[in-house]
């Protein structure tokens, strides 16, 4: 394949997200370790495309948070896993932005909790910078690093995609677990606010996680 042609597909399957990638990573990271492409410009394209494509993410539900509310709303497990999302990003700040990339659908949840939350931009790209330059690091350097020891580009791709496979699967688990608990957090809240009085219906508590306490993750 042609040099340009490979970058230019890296920037098409790495801007968007849920683009499945890591056979085309690993792979350029084969071509890297052959001396047929050059690794710092792959790097810088492969985590640069990403992050571009997290900012414009995150502009969009800045802009647009209404919208996206009501997105999120059409779906229960959209919307726990995004509440799940913005509440961690208001107590963790910059750590838990650069932690949820490495999620199953972290990478929208994450930019869009944040651009609802208007989280500061400066932060925000911040950790999705480094989030995305770690991420092309490990996607692109298993491949590279496999095809250095072993010598055999093949066995190196496929080792490679392997590692990735169970990566993402561990991140799945996590994510699954993260899911559940989110699930069962509004009846225990709604039980402790039927004890104590307190009058924070399920739509307050909403507006609460995604609009009120805004200011908080500003700051």
């Amino acid at each position: 394949m042609d040099a340009l042609a490979l970058y230019g597909l890296l920037v098409l399957t790495t801007l968007p997200p849920l683009v499945p990638n890591s056979a085309l990573l690993v792979t350029t990271g084969v071509l890297a370790a052959r001396g047929e492409v050059f690794l710092p410009l792959i790097l810088l394209i492969v985590g640069g495309s990403a992050l571009l494509g997290d900012l414009l993410m995150y502009l969009a539900a800045r802009r647009f948070g209404e919208p996206v509310r009501a997105w999120m709303r059409r779906n229960p497990r959209r919307e726990a896993l995004l509440e799940w999302t913005s509440r961690r990003i208001q107590r963790y700040g910059l750590p838990f932005v650069i932690a949820i990339r490495f999620l199953p659908s972290g990478r929208i949840a994450g930019a869009l909790a944040s651009g609802v939350l208007h989280y500061p931009v400066r932060k925000y790209v911040l950790g999705a910078g480094i989030a995305e330059a770690t991420w092309a690091t490990y996607s692109v350097g298993l491949g590279y690093l496999g095809s250095a020891t072993t010598g055999r580009p093949l066995y190196a791709a496929g080792i490679g995609f392997g590692v990735s496979c169970a990566v993402a699967a561990v991140g799945a688990a996590i994510q699954w677990a993260a899911r559940r608990r989110t699930l069962r957090e509004p009846s225990e809240g709604n039980g402790e606010g039927e004890s104590g009085g307190a009058s924070k219906g399920g739509d307050g508590g909403r507006g609460e996680g995604w609009g009120g306490r805004a200011s908080s993750a500003a700051t």
